[in-house]
């Protein structure tokens, strides 16, 4: 394997003033003598939304994984996150989920923590902290429109400034991660680098947020969510309640095709009345929403095949959603993008290009194994279909899920999974399917399995309608 192809002096252009371009000069800064960052929007100065990033309205956390990640890139991000008000919550013991399988039990073992915060509080600690290094630097209001070079190598990239003119921005590596929106698919074309696969599984998924006041001090409080199931006739919907900074909720609804959630602030507690169950509807009756209602429709998962390619042009690299896009439910964009960056941090010292998309598809594949293989089982999925061996997997993922709500041998592998800390085989070792014909250790719960604490709170709220007595 040659050297890397990077040559002293080094100047690196990053596409794309996201999260996962932040993490990206984060990745290389150390490895370089400049980085150039170019944003086709402003930067918030504060933790503020940001123009592009319509997903940054509905709720987000950092699975293990991505938490890590992040911290190996950006050590400290994640104290200052959670002295910024970010909560770190134990994996499954604060967390009420009700599955498809049933409810899952707190095992007071915690395996995995999630990050839950605000995705502009996330983006302007991560953003921040790299915008420290003096080595750094953004260039806004500035649109990559094409890629200079050729199909054996890429030498920088073509810009378009706010007032018009455009001009050539020479890199010795230009990583893409301008996001959904890449054009990436359609430069390499215009270099004669055609045949690119690429997969889209779109469940039709609608998402619907807002933040609300929480009736009760969020620190400490669980996650709550009620998930979608595949198995049932009706469209799927799904929910879930976030503890973030500031003593709020962020609340998030989901519906497929022909069961939408709407912009309407009157349909939105009603919306999740009809969840599988009222949980989320009984504790945001005793919340006060603060913002109006926000909806995305862009959620299909799709994936575009670079390290397939025969021709892969040295001095280029697509990480994020400009690689892979994730159906936002499963949690697991930002995650991956951070483990992808880790990933192009550590081919630095030696790879060519190829070898290190090819290193970049590893963590979204196991991803994508997950999300992808769980989007084509609704009904209303468009993209594809499942096949034998597709349905076979998911009954036993299921029967596995089931095991898991009375087994933390069975939890805590799943979890491994969910927090990209284990590929999605490890859920087929023997040791796996032996557990998984032995079912639940312990018998199904209920109703969701609130704390003491937990309870009091609840029951001390003033309202004369009550609390369910869950």
């Amino acid at each position: 394997m040659s050297k890397s192809p990077l040559r002293s002096p080094t100047h690196v252009v990053v596409v794309g003033g996201s999260i996962a371009g932040m993490l990206a000069a984060a990745a290389v800064k150390d490895h370089v003598d400049s980085v150039e960052i170019i944003e086709a929007h402003e930067l918030p100065d504060g933790p503020l939304p940001r123009a592009g990033v319509p997903q940054a309205a509905h709720i987000h956390f950092l699975q293990t994984g991505g938490a890590r990640a992040i911290e190996s890139l950006l050590p400290g991000a994640i104290d200052l996150l959670l002295a910024a008000g970010a909560h770190r919550i134990p994996v499954t013991t604060n967390m009420i989920i009700y599955s498809p399988e049933g409810w899952y039990r707190r095992w007071q073992r915690a395996t995995h923590h999630v990050i839950t915060a605000s995705r502009d509080l996330t983006d302007f600690i991560v953003r921040t902290q790299i915008l420290k290094d003096p080595r750094v630097s953004v260039r806004t209001h500035t649109k990559a429109i094409g890629l200079l070079g050729n199909r054996r190598v890429v030498k920088g990239v073509r810009v378009r400034a706010a007032d018009g003119s455009e001009s050539d921005l020479r890199a010795d590596l230009l990583v893409d991660a301008s996001g959904r929106a890449t054009r990436m698919p359609q430069w390499l074309a215009r270099l004669g680098i055609t045949s690119l696969a690429e997969e889209r599984i779109d469940s039709g998924l609608v998402y619907a947020s807002r933040l609300y006041r929480a009736p009760v001090p969020t620190r400490g409080w669980p996650v709550v969510g009620v998930q979608a199931d595949p198995r049932l006739p009706q469209p799927g919907s799904a929910g879930g309640i976030l503890p973030i900074e500031g003593d709020r909720w962020h609340v998030s609804l989901m519906g497929a095709p022909g069961r939408h959630p709407t912009r309407d602030v009157d349909a939105f507690e009603p919306f999740a009345r009809t969840l599988r169950h009222p949980l989320l509807a009984d504790l945001l009756a005793h919340a006060e929403p603060l913002t109006d209602v926000s909806v995305t429709h862009s959620t299909a998962n799709r994936r575009h095949y670079y390290e397939r390619l025969t021709h892969w042009p040295q001095g280029l690299l697509a990480l994020g959603d400009s690689a892979a896009a994730f159906n936002p439910v499963y949690g697991q964009g930002i995650s991956v993008a951070a483990q992808s960056a880790v990933v192009l941090r550590d081919w630095l010292s030696n790879g060519l290009a190829h070898h290190g998309q090819r290193a970049i598809a590893r963590p979204i594949s196991s991803a994508w194994a997950l999300a992808a293989g769980q989007d084509i089982h609704f009904s209303t999925t468009k993209g594809k279909s499942p096949n034998l061996a597709h349905r076979l997997l998911h009954r036993y993922v299921s029967r596995l899920s089931r095991t898991a709500t009375g087994s933390f041998h069975a939890a805590t592998a799943l979890t491994d999974v969910l927090a990209l800390q284990a590929p999605p085989t490890t859920l087929i070792r023997p040791s796996m399917l032996l557990t998984a014909l032995l079912g639940p250790l312990r018998p199904p719960l209920d109703r969701p399995q609130f704390a003491p604490a937990e309870r009091e709170l609840l029951n001390s709220l003033d309202n004369p309608a009550g609390v369910p007595d869950y």
